[in-house]
């Protein structure tokens, strides 16, 4: 299911405020040679993130799965001098795309990757984070997210991607391991009266979460 029409999505692209140059040539990089080069997020939700951490202040991030990197380093752009972003990954291949490209701009420095399986990435950090990003395999994604809000700041966010899964997610008995997993996150994190969500349909869909404080 194309749950938003070619033709908005241009459109909304249009008024969208353009990628830095070292993206555009990743993107371009990417799709010409990675496989499931679909993987990218994209301007719209690229700029997306960046308003979040502009419009928060913040300082850290923390994304669970990185690809080529193309979102880690949107984050960074947005990051004021001295912030970072911490990317996990399990492919090291695309994780040595992603440095080489950060390499290139004058934000790369405020991204740090580590390679290994995330789960066990994320036991080892310490509090706290303001954006986590998670944009991983999706069977995991509720135990990603209750660990990302161990380490979360009070004013952070967590955002994660692909919560629609191409419309999936509607399916009354969906037959594939990851929708189920999906829907049982926002069935979950909806359900929790100490979390504020809202889930927003924008290219495969954003599920935001962040805790109740008031």
């Amino acid at each position: 299911m194309k749950l938003v029409s070619p033709e908005i999505e241009a459109y909304c692209l249009s008024k969208t405020s353009s990628e830095s140059e070292v993206r555009r040539e990743l993107a371009e990089f990417t799709r010409a040679n990675v496989s499931q080069s679909q993987m990218l997020i994209g301007q719209i939700e690229a700029s997306f993130l960046q308003l979040l951490i502009r419009l928060g202040g913040f300082t850290r991030a923390l994304e669970i799965g990185c690809f080529t990197g193309y979102s880690a380093l949107a984050m960074a752009e947005a990051l004021p001098d001295g912030g970072q972003v911490l990317t996990l990954d399990i492919n090291e291949e695309t994780t040595q795309i992603a440095k080489k490209f950060w390499a290139k701009s004058p934000h790369g420095k405020k991204v740090e990757a580590r390679v290994g399986p995330a789960l066990e990435s994320l036991a080892q950090l310490k509090p706290s984070f303001d954006l986590v990003f998670v944009d991983a395999d999706k069977q995991s994604v509720l135990a990603y997210v209750e660990r990302a809000l161990e380490l979360l700041s009070n004013r952070g966010c967590i955002v994660v991607d692909n919560v629609l899964w191409s419309g999936q997610v509607l399916s009354p008995e969906p037959e594939d391991q990851s929708s189920l997993a999906l829907r049982g996150l926002a069935d979950w994190a909806v359900r929790q009266p100490s979390l504020r969500t809202a889930l927003y349909p924008i290219r495969d869909g954003i599920l935001v979460i962040r805790k109740d404080l008031y």
